[in-house]
């Protein structure tokens, strides 16, 4: 299978490790000419992950993600999900007939209120059987430091997972398998929303205590926002029947989904958590979207999954409360008011 990978920020640099680390060559869009001779030239990506180094021999590298489209099999999409559907509009229907999609994205895209999955169908007719996601938990930094991590990959038929799982598969890298394609999307958006919330109550001055709280509370947040998508598989501490025998089949404590949480709420790399942090310290939105310098997923998937929740009905004060010091100028010492009002 011939893989591509479009996007060159941490996450997409780690996948183009992982793949290469396993001696897969790829087709890599890399939309700025400078990065592209860099990487040529000194082996790594000047802006991300500067310890990692590719073997050039199996790289590809391109700024078109039309090239990259038509010189793999297999396309993993590693962009901001902001930056999707711009992305994906050089492409047209035919490119990607007979093509396999793999997410790594973190995030609905915010002008559609859609989960990628959704947005193929709805605009190029792509079968959900060719769609297929990477979800962490994983911080592309400790993948750079070849860290053993665990990524989930999920379609909805898990022999084909299974298949392109294998090609990830490696001694610092465990891919687990499941067929939950909604339910670890949503899971991926609203753990962004709520490490941020953990930063913004780090910048807050509430103690380690407090954070306990607010994130198991989250995570029964979540569980209920879930439950009411319509995902099955939500309880703690219960296994069905694992239709690939090797492991324990997913639940609600599986690693996509609470470990995932978790991980972004409490790390140092968590970009969202360090958002939430410069907005608790009074860092306007913009002040802190210039200061970082990178995408915190959770700022736009606050106002999708809110909007979305119009409609869903899920009680979610946790995740609203976010939304408002985010979005409606609510300030973040009256939102976490809110917020604990709410905690049990």
């Amino acid at each position: 299978m011939r893989f591509g990978i479009i996007g060159s920020g941490s996450w997409g640099t780690a996948l183009a490790k992982l793949l290469t680390d396993n001696h897969h060559p790829i087709s890599w869009t890399v939309r700025n000419e400078q990065v592209v001779k860099q990487i040529q030239l000194r082996r790594h990506n000047p802006n991300y992950l500067h310890t990692v180094r590719f073997d050039t021999s199996l790289l590809s590298l391109n700024a078109s993600p039309g090239e990259t489209v038509r010189n793999a099999d297999a396309i993993v999409v590693a962009v901001p999900s902001a930056y999707v559907t711009a992305t994906l509009s050089q492409l047209d229907e035919q490119m990607l007939e007979g093509k396999k999609i793999i997410s790594a994205v973190k995030g609905i895209l915010p002008e559609h209120n859609l989960l990628l999955n959704d947005y193929l169908k709805n605009y190029f007719q792509f079968p959900l059987e060719n769609y297929f996601t990477i979800m962490g938990p994983c911080h592309a930094e400790e993948v750079a430091a070849e860290k053993l991590s665990y990524l989930t990959f999920s379609g909805i038929n898990e022999e084909k997972t299974q298949e392109i799982a294998m090609y990830f598969q490696g001694a610092n890298l465990n891919a687990v398998v499941n067929n939950d394609v909604y339910g670890v999307q949503f899971a991926a958006i609203l753990k962004n929303i709520y490490a941020l919330g953990a930063g913004i109550a780090h910048g807050l001055e509430y103690g380690d205590n407090f954070q306990s709280v607010l994130i198991a509370n989250c995570a029964d947040e979540m569980a209920g926002f879930l439950r009411r998508a319509g995902i099955a598989n939500m309880e703690v501490g219960v296994h069905k029947q694992a239709e690939l025998k090797k492991r324990k089949s997913p639940n609600y404590a599986a690693s996509v989904y609470l470990g995932d949480l978790l991980v972004t709420s409490y790390s140092l790399f968590s970009r969202n958590r360090t958002f939430g942090n410069m907005i608790g310290k009074g860092y306007s939105v913009i002040s802190a979207q210039l200061e970082m310098n990178m995408v915190a997923e959770g700022y736009n998937a606050s106002k999708s999954i809110y909007l979305i929740n119009e409609q869903l009905g899920a009680d979610i004060p946790i995740a609203t409360a976010i939304y408002k010091i985010l979005w409606e100028h609510v300030s973040p010492a009256e939102g976490f008011r809110l917020i604990e009002e709410n905690l049990i």
